[in-house]
């Protein structure tokens, strides 16, 4: 359907405002659908035609506390290059919106900003479509579409004199609106190519931000701490992305795994008691702790409660985490043997048993033979009666495996006598 002209969208907009015409009546119009859809939206929630434009937007912070929260922040020098430079003499302004309709940025042309300005278009307001009625970034953001609103299809008058074209920006991880892109201006603004622009814009600016992404996740892993504390190996403590190693004592490494496993916190005799039913006291785990930072680094562990206070992997953790997703050859590949095996902590003991208790079951649970395997070379796995006759009876007769499967069956039977 071809676009009426401006004088007849105006004289529809007048009627429309004046309750001389109901809804009915723009559907039936030749007036674009997402313009009469957001009329009555506009219309519907109390919008003033007649306004002299958006309301500034100071909830409970400031426009500077917005924008060094705010996502797309990270993405200005992108904007700056793609589009401000080109409009700063070209009688275009250039906005950035977040996703609750404020104006973060308003850059470009002078003339046209000063222009802009007696329509409240300024950083700091909020041209959401609930507050400002019928435009393209606002109205972009409330339906998550790329949209160009012209002249007199804006719902506020003040506002009808302007073309504006806009994009919104997602979140590349989420897909989630973080706000839009907005090009302000003359009749040009308003043309496919200009739609074409402001699309790549946004592209770019989704692309920067995974970029971003990805490589604090990357700084992130090089720098986390790792501990290392399965198997019968001594407990390892890592960090600065390998550079920086050492072995644990017993106690810091069961110190170390009750923090990873309690995120809240832990008191001193909380941690005591977890650690020794009767031998600990809250001095003792004062001293301890002491050391423990010595060795880990002061940056690590907080207190009162103590707790850890920057992300601690763990083999541990990966082989929950595994289980969890139910990844049960990840977690089999991960899981070294028992939990501190050495240690004589109750909670500790009690960890131990429910780790190694659930890889058994889940493997146990798969009837895959080679995860089966993986698990009967294990130490705990040695002793496994039912996992051994699990075997034997699911290989065929004859084969290698299940001689010594029957082997291995005679030989527990003995011992157990």
């Amino acid at each position: 359907m071809d676009q009426p002209p401006g004088s007849a969208v105006r004289a529809m907009h007048e009627l429309f405002v004046a309750g001389e015409v109901d809804a009915s009546y723009l559907d039936s119009s030749p007036l674009r659908k997402v313009v009469a859809e957001s009329w009555q939206r506009s219309l519907a929630i109390g919008v003033d035609p007649d306004h002299s434009g958006a309301e500034l937007s100071w909830a409970a912070r400031t426009l500077d506390e917005l924008r060094a929260s705010h996502p797309l922040t990270a993405a200005l020098p992108v904007i700056r290059r793609l589009l401000v430079e080109d409009a700063s003499d070209a009688g275009v302004v250039v906005a950035v919106m977040a996703a609750d309709g404020t104006l973060l940025w308003v850059e470009g042309d002078p003339v046209a900003r000063r222009r802009a300005e007696t329509m409240n278009f300024v950083p700091g307001a909020d041209w959401s479509e609930r507050r400002a009625g019928t435009n393209a970034p606002g109205t972009a953001v409330a339906l998550d579409r790329e949209l160009q609103i012209r002249g007199s299809e804006h719902f506020s008058r003040i506002v009808q004199p302007w073309n504006c074209t806009a994009v919104p920006v997602h979140d590349p991880a989420t897909g989630l609106v973080l706000g839009a892109i907005d090009l302000t201006g003359g009749p040009q603004v308003a043309s496919p190519q200009t739609l074409a622009l402001v699309r790549a814009t946004a592209v770019a600016i989704e692309n920067h931000l995974a970029l971003l992404a990805l490589t604090r996740s990357a700084d992130a892993a090089v720098h986390r701490a790792r501990l290392s504390v399965l198997g019968a190996g001594r407990p390892r403590w890592t960090s600065e992305g390998g550079l920086d190693a050492c072995t644990l004592t017993g106690r810091h490494a069961d110190i170390l795994v009750l923090l990873t496993r309690h995120q809240e916190g832990l008191s001193a005799d909380h941690l005591a008691m977890l650690l020794d039913d009767n031998d600990l006291d809250a001095v003792t785990i004062r001293a301890e702790m002491s050391r423990l930072r010595r060795v880990i680094g002061t940056q690590y562990v907080g207190s009162r409660p103590y707790r850890l206070l920057e992300p601690v992997d763990s083999d541990l953790g990966d082989v929950f985490e595994a289980l969890r997703r139910g990844d049960v050859a990840a977690a089999v590949s991960q899981y070294r043997g028992e939990l501190l095996p050495q240690s004589v902590s109750p909670a500790i003991g009690r960890l131990r048993a429910e780790l190694s208790t659930s890889v058994r079951a889940a493997v146990l649970g798969t009837g895959d033979i080679a995860l089966l395997n993986r698990w009967l070379e294990l130490p705990e796995g040695r002793d496994d009666r039912d996992g051994w006759r699990i075997l034997h009876d699911g290989v065929p007769a004859g084969s290698v495996q299940r001689a010594t499967a029957s082997g291995h069956l005679a030989g527990l039977d003995l011992d157990i006598g």
